[in-house]
């Protein structure tokens, strides 16, 4: 493909090469063909199921349409929308295109009054944008699942690293690397699952939802069933219920969706920034990379603030695609049809977004001088322990003799250890509590 400097977007240019299955699967080109598929499989079906209605197509007749199909190209897209100048209305333009094709042909040209028969333009977008998205989620969910490959990854080799936990940004019970790893793993495993669990949905019942072109041409068909056979035959549900357009809010489920999964990456690329920012994390050098234009000796987290950046654009996008897609005045408006052209962009920005999130993760090392130096210096975030045991031993007022102790206050082993020796508890407490340090208090987090 090639490599284009003067689109608008950036996902056409300086990211186009990162998201080449993303970006063919919500092209122009895309949508102009799937509504050339829709529309030549519906004649095809009408043919086949009912012969006696609307007259049956040889075999020949069909391997010439679907010759015709097969091979669909660009210079097709080009005539579709030559017509389109011509009849300012995008699927009119492709039923004319499939018309001056079958007028060519006698045999065809005694089908040309089938070519979108029954149908309203809704009934073709609706279908096309459905499989357009389902395809569109099946790539993004590839995309996520090579993230988690890399967390689940990094949650077993990190699990026995301890390191200092903040809260607050302050000093608090240590964790383990591997175990705040598997925090992400899960909460997007949560969100796949929702996404794989949603149904696209399109309608194909006329001009308001109601069958009326179908069951005045022929009322001896069960025009929902048979329809609904059509649209499934695509991998997509049949919505029954529904005005001229389909409601959308299956595609708000989705959106949604994609903004939690894109918040749940942003706080894992915040993390991970602020980690490398206190030394926790190092980042590997590459030679030939840049940090800064003035400072050589800069290595920055790009990666992670690309992320941030791209599924912030993502999550804008998604707010919008929510608010305005399930709204629609009466029997509709035509307000959706232009923001359902930019659906494939909350797509392209959080793929790009995960990409980078995925580079990052791969370039960090824990930086394990720093993180027991970081353990070493902060025995105070024993009291935690120490006043647990008190209290497990009946002394009321624990938390007040250690908040007086640590409160804002460094501790180092020997003024813990010496504490401790003070301590009305039992010997075996006061010898487990010794035994203890900031280095294995971690509680079950090498197991979680």
């Amino acid at each position: 493909m090639k490599y284009e400097h003067n689109n608008i977007s950036p996902l056409d240019n300086r990211y186009s090469l990162k998201i080449l299955d993303t970006r063919a699967c919500f092209s122009e080109h895309e949508l102009v063909k799937q509504r050339f598929i829709i529309e030549i499989e519906w004649l095809i079906y009408l043919c086949d199921k009912y012969p006696k209605f609307f007259k049956k197509l040889s075999q020949s007749s069909k391997s010439k349409i679907y010759k015709f199909k097969d091979q669909f190209s660009d210079k097709d897209v080009l005539k579709i929308k030559k017509i389109e100048a011509k009849t300012n209305h995008d699927v009119k333009a492709v039923e004319y295109f499939i018309k001056d094709f079958f007028k060519k042909d006698k045999v065809l040209s005694k089908y040309i009054h089938l070519i979108h028969f029954g149908l309203t333009s809704e009934d073709i977008n609706s279908l096309a944008y459905s499989i357009m998205i389902n395809n569109g989620l099946s790539i993004y969910l590839n995309k996520l699942s090579d993230l988690l490959k890399i967390l689940k990854n990094r949650s077993v080799k990190w699990k026995n690293i301890a390191f200092l936990s903040r809260t607050h940004g302050q000093a608090a019970s240590p964790s383990t690397l591997g175990k705040e790893m598997k925090v992400f793993v899960k909460r997007l495993e949560k969100q796949i699952d929702v996404l794989k669990s949603i149904k696209p949905l399109a309608k194909y019942s006329g001009a308001t939802g109601n069958y009326h072109t179908f069951m005045i041409a022929n009322d001896k068909i069960n025009w929902p069933k048979f329809n609904k056979k059509f649209v499934n035959s695509f991998g997509i549900s049949m919505n029954d219920y529904t005005t001229q357009i389909e409601p959308h809010d299956w595609i708000a489920e989705v959106t949604q969706t994609l903004t939690r999964v894109n918040n749940i990456c942003i706080d894992l690329s915040q993390d991970m920034w602020i980690y490398i920012a206190n030394d926790i994390f190092a980042l590997n050098v590459i030679y030939n990379e840049v940090g800064s234009s003035t400072m050589p000796h800069k290595v920055n987290p790009i990666d992670f603030e690309n992320a941030e950046g791209n599924f912030g654009v993502s999550n804008t996008l998604n707010d919008f695609f929510t608010n305005k897609l399930s709204k629609s005045r009466l029997q509709r408006d035509l307000s959706d049809s232009t923001v359902l052209r930019n659906i494939g962009l909350t797509f392209g920005y959080s793929q790009i977004a995960l990409l980078s999130l995925y580079k990052g993760l791969s370039k960090v090392e824990p930086n394990r001088q720093k993180i027991y130096e970081e353990l070493d210096t902060n025995w105070e975030v024993l009291t935690e322990a120490v006043q647990t045991i008190m209290r497990y031993e009946g002394i009321d007022d624990a938390y007040e003799q250690l908040k007086s102790l640590s409160r804002g206050k460094k501790l180092d082993e020997d003024s813990y250890i010496k504490f401790i020796e003070t301590l009305n508890i039992s010997a075996e407490a006061k010898k487990r509590l010794k035994m203890l340090s900031p280095h294995t208090y971690i509680g079950l987090s090498n197991k979680l």
